[in-house]
């Protein structure tokens, strides 16, 4: 199937994607903040640069994006044009994501990933619940906690 928008404005929209200061980043930190929870964002000495870490708790919160690390969900669609470059493009993403994952573990840090689909879509989930299970997991001593709308 053809792309519905021109070369230019795909790459005009693909140039406008962050890494950093997502959207859904923002409003899970300030909703974190607003119950008492201090963290640094993006922390270079950790693998992976977690968006948000708790130093406190030993714990690091990933928000990722279902598109950019192939979530099995609804919002996730391997795209229908060139097809190898996002195919290595996002199996590598999937396969850096594994890696941080088992070295954040093997440094006794607590790992979230909050999805994207548990906030945006027809699926998504009420956000004060997707705060109060992220409460939850930050004052449980659970190694490994996720967020997702298909789950």
């Amino acid at each position: 199937m053809a792309d519905v928008v021109s070369k230019n404005k795909r790459s005009e929209m693909m140039a406008g994607i962050q890494a950093k200061n997502t959207k859904p980043e923002v409003i899970i930190r300030k909703a974190l903040f607003q119950l008492g929870y201090r963290y640094k964002i993006h922390d270079n000495n950790l693998p992976g640069k977690p968006d948000l870490v708790f130093p406190k708790y030993h714990a690091v919160i990933f928000i990722h994006g279902c598109f950019w690390h192939a979530h099995d969900c609804h919002l996730f669609k391997w795209p229908s044009t060139r097809i190898e470059f996002w195919h290595t493009k996002i199996t590598g993403n999937k396969e850096r994501d594994k890696r941080h994952l088992k070295s954040l573990l093997s440094s006794k840090w607590r790992v979230m990933t909050i999805w994207e689909c548990s906030l945006k879509g027809k699926y998504q989930l009420n956000f004060e619940k997707i705060i109060q299970k992220t409460d939850q997991w930050l004052q449980s001593s659970n190694p490994i906690g996720e967020i997702s709308a298909d789950k």
